[in-house]
């Protein structure tokens, strides 16, 4: 399972200006999207990206690219883990119990590529030692605020890395494996 931040530009009326990507950028996500076969998300990442991708691809000022990311999320399965929604749509199946239970069982039974998105998801499956994979996308940017992408672990996570890759504006991602 790889954990990544999740796209967050144009999102409803929100536009924080410092992530809305490069054509090269929002290409890599796409391609990464593909790839992936199940979305978990956290109530909060759910809400926002609901709110504005199931009908990305009918903006008048959607690319390509934005229109083929948007009909791919659609498409693709995701669970939404929440306690305090009743229902979640687009493909997506509510789980209200215990997510790391639920994250374990999904990798036990299937194991195919899934991503994890929202803070406070990845960080309990980061402490569960579920992730696989950290592809760390970095705006060179200081917001001084918002959830920690990264919690407080119980030990040390050994990451050897994959891939290191500068886009325009400054944006880096480094991959990692998690070694085990």
């Amino acid at each position: 399972m790889a954990v990544a931040p999740t796209p967050f530009w144009k999102i409803g009326n929100h536009h924080p200006g410092w992530s809305e990507p490069s054509d090269e950028l929002f290409q890599w996500w796409l391609d990464e999207e593909r790839a992936i076969g199940l979305l978990l998300y956290g109530r909060r990442l759910w809400e926002t990206m609901s709110s504005y991708w199931p009908t990305g691809d009918q903006q008048p000022d959607a690319t390509p690219a934005q229109v083929e990311f948007a009909r791919n999320w659609r498409d693709t399965p995701k669970v939404v883990f929440s306690s305090t929604i009743d229902e979640a749509d687009w493909n997506a199946r509510l789980v209200a119990g215990d997510a790391v239970a639920e994250i374990t069982r999904l990798k036990d039974e299937d194991g195919g590529p899934m991503r994890v998105a929202g803070a406070t998801l990845a960080g309990a499956a980061m402490r569960a030692g579920l992730i696989d994979e950290y592809a760390i996308v970095t705006h060179p940017v200081l917001v001084g605020g918002g959830t920690p992408f990264f919690t407080a672990l119980d030990g040390w996570v050994i990451l050897s890395p994959v891939e290191t890759r500068t886009f325009p504006g400054g944006v880096v991602l480094n991959r990692y494996e998690t070694r085990r």
